[in-house]
């Protein structure tokens, strides 16, 4: 018995020019597969078994998996550019055909299918499958707009939530620019000041003031004095030996006068 891990379920609404639309059923297993087609009057049937598909894969050159997943792409889902055909087949059997490209060259698949024996049921069967397939659709229509909707308010609380940061940040940044530039002006003030009370020093270096050029004038004049004191103390002292000299010279000649 197949296990429900390896059955794979599909229906299609296959629309072909020139006729009315009809469904097509399948049910894919490993080796084989089952089709069923109703235009909503009559069903057909077709009862793939593993050696017709192990046949058929070996004329196409294919593995049977590789087969049965071409087969159940272009019965699951209509394929464009593929031409589908759904035509008597004698003995009220029909002939469902689709093509295909396979390295560049175009090839078409037949498969024949009976009469139901049990039209009712093979349609009802068909019509619980896709009325089944519309309440899962639409419950999960249903959950995945919830969560659209779930999303969609976060995503919403997120952008309110962003919006009132960038705004704290602007705010922040002009409190914190506002401030840093009362400082920065304070600091050019400073150093503006700095700066001027530095010039004023240089320029008292480099002027004399008015006690150090008065200090100057004054040891100027005493020097001067000096000199003249100097000066005058030299032919005092010159007086003084010349006088002492003299009344000597004066005695030795006395007493060379008397001698003779």
């Amino acid at each position: 018995m197949e296990t429900s891990s390896t059955t794979r379920h599909t229906c299609l609404k296959l629309e072909i020019p020139g006729t009315e639309p009809i469904f097509v059923k399948g049910t894919w297993f490993d080796t084989h597969f089952d089709v069923s087609v109703t235009d909503g009057l009559h069903a057909w049937v077709c009862d793939a078994t593993e050696e017709e598909v192990k046949d058929r894969a070996a004329q196409w050159d294919q593995p049977v998996t590789e087969y049965i997943e071409l087969a159940e792409r272009y019965l699951g889902f209509q394929q464009p550019g593929s031409v589908y055909r759904f035509v008597d087949a004698g003995d009220d059997h029909k002939r469902l055909s689709w093509t295909f490209e396979r390295e560049g060259t175009k090839l078409e698949w037949r498969w024949k299918l009976r009469p139901s024996p049990d039209s009712r049921k093979v349609t009802a069967g068909i019509l619980d499958f896709l009325m089944d397939a519309n309440i899962r659709l639409s419950e999960e229509v249903v959950r995945k707009t919830q969560s659209f909707e779930k999303l969609k308010g976060e995503a919403e609380k997120c952008l309110e939530q962003s919006e009132r940061f960038s705004n704290d940040k602007m705010e922040f940044e002009s409190e914190i620019y506002a401030k840093f530039l009362g400082v920065l002006n304070s600091k050019k003030a400073k150093l503006r000041e700095l700066r001027v009370q530095l010039s004023k020093r240089e320029t008292k270096r480099g002027a004399p003031t008015e006690e150090e050029e008065e200090s100057t004038d004054k040891t100027q004049s005493y020097h001067s004095g000096s000199e003249v004191e100097e000066s005058e103390e030299e032919p005092a002292k010159n007086l003084t030996s010349t006088s002492r000299n003299a009344p000597a010279g004066r005695g030795r000649g006395r007493k060379r006068a008397r001698h003779e």
